[in-house]
């Protein structure tokens, strides 16, 4: 009796060893319809130039769905994922083939048995900003302005360090470009950056993230430094605060020292009213005199100011139901109303989320 309860004892220490360092293998999934209504009612049903998710105009649409497999173990992990949507129409436009409906492709090895140290390599989020493509991971269903117009993915490698305590979390990047997944043709120089996150509680977040690399065929190309900081406080079980700046600079022209400016402030609020309801606000403003993200032809080039409100329904945990009204205001007639250039866009947008 006493051999027998040992070798059960054996037996269940055993499997429980074994079921910790067996691989784990997930399938999980995203789907977000949505429809959007520009009041100045653009002719080919696309919202403007400058906005990349939830772009179409007086249509029930898919802004993204994606299946998505991982794999991991103690030193391997990988990711791959293949989508659809008018997300993937707009933002992967200048990628190849089927190289367009990738969300997500990469692997992983773990480089010490000891500390939290890993490459990865392949496809992957980006690391600059807030706000993702998954709408229902971010407080406002639309994307800020500056979020749309920074990188949404990014290609190459990466290597990331995470403290024991889990509160700092250190990136560095080898990227093929601002959001590319091939390099640009012409181009022969690589991009990086790195990513900086600190977590003293659960409650707090404080990132800073950059983008070094060049823009155009090598004989004409130009180095844009982009900068991204932000934070994110809960400051109560119901209301929480996220504050973000982004900052880049252009150079004019190749080997010149006269460099043109891209500013970006931007400040959301959130309330919990249950676990179910949700209100959100957002104010931003993107400034970008010289066109160097977003192109106006104008005097003032884009100055736009940018108001939203939001209001999430979640009957369950994995799903929401949005509505969100936005306006915009710029100093140059940027928008077109009727075929005539206008200062303002207002837009209403509704979604249905679900993540499985």
């Amino acid at each position: 009796m006493k051999k027998l309860l040992l070798l059960a004892i054996g037996l269940t220490i055993g499997a429980a060893a074994y079921a910790q360092d067996a691989p784990k293998i997930k399938v999980t999934g995203y789907l977000e319809a949505y429809y959007g209504f520009d009041f100045n009612k653009p002719s080919d049903n696309n919202r403007p130039g400058f906005v990349y998710s939830h772009n179409r105009h007086n249509e029930v649409n898919l802004n993204i769905g994606f299946i998505k497999g991982s794999y991991e173990s103690d030193m391997l992990r990988a990711n791959i994922a293949v989508m659809a949507g008018t997300y993937a129409n707009a933002n992967l436009a200048a990628e190849p083939g089927v190289l367009k409906n990738i969300f997500e492709a990469n692997a992983g090895l773990k480089l010490s048995k000891t500390a939290n140290l890993w490459v990865d390599a392949g496809i992957f989020a980006s690391h600059i900003g807030f706000e993702s493509a998954i709408s229902k991971d971010c407080w406002v269903l639309t994307r800020n302005i500056a979020s749309d117009n920074t990188p949404y993915y990014e290609s190459g490698a990466k290597i990331t360090y995470i403290t024991p305590d889990g509160k700092f979390t250190a990136i560095a990047l080898y990227l093929n470009g601002w959001q590319r997944i091939t390099r640009q043709n012409g181009n022969s120089q690589p991009a990086g950056g790195v990513q900086l996150t600190w977590k003293p509680t659960g409650k707090i977040t404080v990132n800073y993230s950059n983008y070094l690399g060049t823009e155009g065929a090598d004989s004409i190309r130009v180095t844009r430094f982009y900068h991204n900081v932000y934070g994110i406080f809960q400051l109560t079980d119901h209301f929480g605060l996220t504050a973000g700046l982004d900052y880049g600079t252009q150079q004019k022209a190749k080997g010149s020292d006269d460099k043109n400016e891209v500013l970006s402030p931007v400040a959301i609020a959130q309330y919990k009213i249950n676990s179910k309801w949700a209100l959100a606000g957002r104010v931003e403003y993107y400034e970008d005199k010289n066109g160097v993200i977003i192109a106006t032809d104008t005097p003032d080039g884009f100055r736009t100011t940018g108001y939203s409100v939001n209001i999430d329904y979640s009957p369950v945990s994995n799903a929401v139901v949005r509505l969100e009204g936005k306006v915009y205001d710029s100093k140059d007639k940027v928008f077109v109303r009727d075929m005539n250039p206008v200062h303002n866009s207002a837009t209403l947008t509704a979604s249905i989320a679900l993540s499985f």
